[in-house]
């Protein structure tokens, strides 16, 4: 590699992505601090990265498993350049199943987790230093049973736009990548009992490139932006999705969504009484044989033009 990241102190959460993007600074010449919630991984991962690294048992919902985090990492590297924010989870689950337990679980993660680990690494971060946080194409672009999850990566994108104010006299810089489809283990749990290549097949089959991301080009992103490179750059959101787009058909639907010509039937504030409407320039039609200028078209009925009568003197 090239040394992008030589001599940096970077500290990393969660698992996936998050150690393919130790891997890639590891190589990049960082110091690399992990952290994630089960021991036996985090000893395999050590394993496998080599090169300087520090694995911490932590779960980002519990503050006490942060100060000692940061405690370990006070210790042994005396500083943060870096943090790479990556600890998430997903549940999917339909809106009239969510539990009071699962939504607790996802906001303390995915929120509270997110603003601590952060919160935690300031006394520690150098002057000019580098804050990456993991967000998701869901944050705009949703789905069915990740309202939960898509929320919680929407709030992510707008921490960022605060906090890069709040830190503006330290130089610090705040930026986001927010990868489409990635296969991970993470992603493939999601198939559950179900056939795990078909799920990345589907998944694929909205992406113009016509594959699912590498947790590899997740990590080069995120390495660019802790870079001296990227130095310029911040408060972006960085798309890596390889164009990713969501399904555009859906049973509810007469016809493909086209945007700017059609929209769903039935939906809110739609004129044309729940049908399937065209756009304005689609419903102008000239006027009918034999009527005057005094008829006009509103709304796709044809009314009367009934002149002004002149105001009562007296």
């Amino acid at each position: 590699m090239s040394g992008l990241l030589d001599g940096q102190v970077a500290v990393i959460t969660g698992g996936g992505i998050g150690l393919a993007t130790a891997a890639r600074f590891v190589a990049e010449g960082a110091s690399v601090v992990i952290a994630g919630r089960r021991q036996a991984e985090l000893d395999k991962a050590v394993a496998v990265l080599g090169g300087d690294t520090l694995a911490v048992q932590a779960d980002v919902s519990q503050l006490d498993d942060l100060d000692r985090l940061y405690a370990r990492v006070a210790e042994e590297k005396g500083r943060v350049d870096t943090l790479f924010a990556n600890a998430a989870v997903v549940e999917p689950e339909a809106l009239g199943n969510l539990t009071e337990e699962a939504v607790d679980r996802i906001l303390n993660i995915n929120i509270k987790g997110l603003i601590f680990t952060v919160q935690k690494a300031l006394p520690l971060f150098t002057d000019g230093g580098s804050i990456i946080l993991n967000a998701s194409v869901d944050a705009s672009k949703g789905g069915p049973g990740r309202s939960v999850y898509a929320a919680t990566k929407a709030a992510t994108r707008d921490l960022a736009r605060s906090w890069l104010e709040e830190l503006s006299d330290r130089k610090i810089r705040v930026n986001v990548v927010s990868p489409g489809s990635t296969e991970t283990p993470g992603l493939a749990d999601l198939a559950g009992d179900g056939d795990v290549d078909k799920l990345f097949a589907v998944l694929a089959a909205r992406i113009p490139l016509g594959r699912n991301a590498r947790a590899e080009e997740v990590a080069a992103a995120v390495a660019f932006l802790a870079s001296k490179d990227a130095c310029f750059i911040n408060g972006v959101d960085l798309q890596v999705d390889g164009g990713f787009r969501p399904d555009l058909t859906h049973p509810s639907l007469k016809a493909p969504i086209r945007p700017g010509r059609w929209r769903p039937a039935g939906g809110a504030g739609l004129r044309g009484r729940g049908r399937c409407t065209a756009s304005r320039s689609a419903r102008r039609r000239p006027r009918p044989p034999g009527r005057s200028a005094g008829w006009r078209t509103v709304r796709g009925a044809r009314r009367r033009a009934v002149p002004r009568r002149a105001p009562r003197s007296g």
